[in-house]
């Protein structure tokens, strides 16, 4: 059985479309462009911002890195507002917490405003760890888990009752490298379809009460 459910936040416990693309189309357009297509904007919803800049935009190392920077200019002030919990979700890290679950997140957003946007939104009484990025190093979605692993004091025994919460294949496969399930979910429809289950997710969901359903039974 479960135990430990570790969520991402961009995707999975947050609708960050709208300050997640305006700020990438911001940071693209201030760089000399080209912009992404609306169809590739999506795709920066979830992964870190380094690998995406450089898949999506053909940037090398050095302006990927520059371009998280610009990307920040707007996505700190403005960006990181243009946000909305996913529904039912806050309620149903509460209902999940009171029935023992032990909750935490791991995002690849920056700490700094993982903490600020799990504030806003109600998410923070839940959660045990908040685990984001850090400042300056790049760290994968494996690097984050095991973070949020480290914080908790996981030991190797604890690993079969630990459940990553994702939307990306980002998050199924950083699971699979700690040795963890992921649920897959689709709430806001940004992975491409298929990606979940082709990227080994031990259970594909819809909406909140689905996602609730499989963590009581298993």
């Amino acid at each position: 059985m479960y135990h430990y459910i570790f969520f991402d936040l961009d995707g999975t416990l947050t609708d960050s479309k709208e300050g997640v693309v305006n700020s990438v189309r911001y940071a693209a357009e201030k760089l000399g462009g080209p912009v992404p297509d609306d169809t590739t904007l999506l795709k920066f919803i979830g992964p870190p911002l380094q690998d995406s800049f450089m898949e999506y935009c053909g940037y090398d190392l050095e302006k990927a890195l520059e371009a998280i920077r610009v990307f920040r200019e707007r996505y700190t002030p403005i960006g990181q507002f243009e946000n909305r919990p996913g529904p039912g979700l806050a309620e149903l890290c509460r209902r999940l917490k009171e029935r023992g679950y032990v909750l935490a997140l791991a995002s690849s957003k920056p700490e700094e405003m993982c903490v600020a946007i799990c504030g806003r939104f109600g998410f923070t009484p839940s959660l045990a760890v908040i685990t984001g990025s850090p400042p300056t190093a790049h760290s994968t979605k494996a690097d984050l888990i095991r973070e949020t692993m480290r914080r908790m004091a996981h030991t190797e025994a604890d690993r079969h009752t630990v459940l990553m919460v994702g939307d990306r294949k980002f998050d199924v496969l950083g699971a699979r490298a700690c040795g963890i399930d992921c649920v897959g979910v689709e709430f806001f429809g940004y992975a491409p379809p298929g990606e979940l289950e082709e990227a080994g997710a031990v259970a594909v969901v819809q909406t909140a009460e689905e996602l609730e359903q499989f963590i009581l039974t298993h």
